[in-house]
């Protein structure tokens, strides 16, 4: 293999993934469980303008997850779920995902979470792949950092 080719190989698997890192100002611990048990996760799921309205979690590997974003403009309901490959609590997370729909948006990418200790904090680092396109890559980085302000939101509330 060429350097061009592997260089050209790196470019198309970087457009074709999300790659987010956030430092989050609470313990690991309390970050994993707001990420695994649902009653929490259904309240920050989702960016601003489609919250979850539906979600549940049976989170094993092997375990099954399913929701639904309640669009609140217009009503519209986005299911959407997956299947859990690894869970090691607290340190990381491996899920599939895949929206309930024909085309390239019902296509299917995992969604890899590693939670790293940082003297109190957790450094939370994201990472979704294959997209089969630019814009279903930018769609999901947007509403994932929409979901991420929603979460430090509610671990900040949570936290009074």
């Amino acid at each position: 293999m060429t350097a061009a080719t592997l260089a050209m190989q790196m470019a198309t698997s970087a457009d074709r993934s999300i790659v987010i890192s956030r430092v989050i100002q609470a313990p690991r611990e309390l970050v994993f469980t707001a990420w695994t048990e649902a009653e929490h996760v259904r309240r920050w799921w989702g960016p601003p303008a489609h919250p979850a309205a539906v979600l549940e979690m049976d989170v094993r590997p092997g375990g099954a997850w399913r929701g639904c974003l309640h669009g609140v403009e217009d009503g519209r309901q986005l299911w959407q779920g997956g299947v859990f490959r690894e869970v090691k609590a607290p340190e990381r997370l491996v899920f599939t995902f895949s929206w309930d729909e024909d085309g390239e948006r019902g296509l299917e990418t995992l969604v890899t979470i590693d939670f790293i200790e940082q003297d109190g904090k957790t450094q939370l680092r994201f990472h979704q792949a294959p997209f089969q396109s630019v814009a279903e890559r930018d769609g999901h980085q947007g509403g994932w950092n929409g979901s991420f302000d929603r979460f430090v939101d509610y671990l900040t509330q949570a936290a009074r």
